[in-house]
């Protein structure tokens, strides 16, 4: 088992690879730095190799995919994920292992959004959507992450191996960041600088589909994270929409004695038994969603049980 391990996924990152390599083997040392390759057409592994990074290689393409390959090989008592392209510095990085390694933080989220970022990132539809997802995610978990879509972070052993990748893409960050927050995991933030990509250095991130794929990864989580709120709302919805339209036939009926326009009472009487079908249906889930809670902590006790005995092993 590794005590720090520097996890670094890469796509095309040949520019920048070996800085970003040099810069953690100064600050951390003693940490084993991996670099995944995820297709990678440039000489990207061939560069992290000559500078004594662990490489590896990811065939299916998606920086999900990359995370849920790390975390199914690597045994670290620390990680620290960055990206290749040298826009987080590593002299953060020895401040977040030591939360991890010292406080037992289950992970440590690298904050941009408090410091440089908005001045250093050059495309304003990022800066709009990294706030915008900050806000939502905040207010429908009740949580305080600082930044939500960050690439820095540190993680503990028992975070790693209990949380599930489900997303193939870049919105793995938000997907880490709800289940932290869902699971009641020790979070924290560490104020880090940010600085954008150097000139020869392209993002791989599309502004509007990577964007998309984030608002309904938070609109997914949300219905799974918060299955009660989340059907509450639709039925809620429904209802409105079934008493609004039935008010004037009533009112008509009341008038005249008769019901002039049937069509619009089947299709509010089908409206009203969908919002109670959603309203129940949040129930259901809702108690399904704890159930899967207790059973989360089970696994939880597991993997820290695990981790001792490779403590001991080593």
């Amino acid at each position: 088992m590794d005590k720090i391990a520097v996890l670094i996924p890469c796509y095309n990152e040949a520019v920048t690879i070996k800085k970003v390599i040099n810069d953690f083997q100064k600050v951390l040392p003693e940490a084993t730095i991996y670099v995944y390759d995820n297709n990678s057409s440039d000489n990207t592994a061939e560069i992290a190799a000559a500078e004594g990074a662990v490489v590896r290689h990811e065939y299916q393409q998606g920086k999900g995919n990359v995370i849920r390959r790390m975390f199914r090989d690597i045994d670290a008592q620390c990680y620290i994920m960055t990206d290749g392209d040298d826009t987080y510095p590593a002299e953060f990085a020895r401040e977040m292992c030591d939360k991890v390694l010292e406080r037992n933080v289950d992970m440590v989220v690298g904050d941009r959004l408090s410091s440089t970022y908005f001045e250093e990132n050059k495309r304003p539809f990022h800066n709009f959507g990294n706030s915008i997802v900050r806000a939502s995610i905040n207010t429908i978990f009740k949580s305080d992450i600082k930044d939500i879509m960050t690439g820095y972070r540190a993680f503990s052993y028992n975070f790693v191996k209990t949380f599930p990748v489900l997303s193939k893409g870049f919105e793995i960050e938000t997907e880490m960041t709800i289940h932290t927050v869902d699971k009641n995991m020790f979070c924290e933030n560490v104020v880090i600088e940010y600085r954008d990509r150097p000139e020869g250095s392209e993002s791989k991130l599309n502004t509007y589909s990577d964007g998309f794929k984030v608002l309904m990864t938070i609109a997914r989580l949300f219905k799974n994270y918060k299955p009660f709120p989340f059907f509450l709302i639709i039925a809620l919805v429904l209802f409105v929409l079934s008493v609004g339209f039935f008010i004037p036939v009533l009112i008509t009926f009341f008038k005249t004695g008769m019901v002039d326009k049937i069509p619009t009472v089947i299709v509010c009487g089908i409206t009203m038994l969908a919002a109670i079908i959603s309203f129940f249906s949040g129930l259901v889930l809702d108690t399904i969603k704890q159930k899967n809670r207790q059973d989360f902590e089970m696994e939880l006790q597991k993997s820290n049980d695990r981790y001792k005995d490779l403590l001991k092993n080593d």
